[in-house]
């Protein structure tokens, strides 16, 4: 079990206690100790047994980076927007083959032609153009 650099430093001691009431109190006794303790941050029922470990759980404003990323991106209007965004991105990609593709000359002008084919069509066709003009 990892610890946290919080907890590593309390682990120093074994026979030392926390001293949080949270922690004094337990799972059984936080219904007592709720309304003395002043908390402004939302507490999740289930002692942090639940998916991103305890610490997580607990403590929503101190998840890691990494975690408040994968949360924003769990969201429906996160996953429509980046989808909008990649079907732009794909259909410029798509836009910038076909003209290339119209300026490659070919037998027959109009035979289809996958992105490599027209990527390594196009290296030839500018090394060929190179060459005329040194010649």
């Amino acid at each position: 079990m990892m610890l946290s650099p919080d907890q590593a430093a309390d682990s120093d001691h074994p026979s030392s206690a926390p001293s949080d009431p949270e922690s004094l109190a337990g799972p059984d006794t936080k219904g007592l100790l709720g309304c003395c303790v002043s908390d402004p941050e939302p507490v999740e029922e289930g002692g942090g047994e639940g998916k991103g470990g305890g610490r997580a759980a607990l403590h929503p404003q101190q998840l890691s980076r990494e975690e408040k990323r994968r949360r924003r991106r769990a969201t429906a209007k996160y996953r429509s927007a980046h989808a909008t965004r990649e079907r732009i991105r794909v259909e410029a990609f798509n836009l910038a083959f076909a003209e290339l593709r119209k300026l490659l000359p070919t037998l027959p002008p109009d035979k289809k032609l996958s992105k490599i084919e027209i990527l390594r069509l196009a290296i030839c066709y500018i090394s060929y153009l190179n060459h005329v003009l040194d010649v």
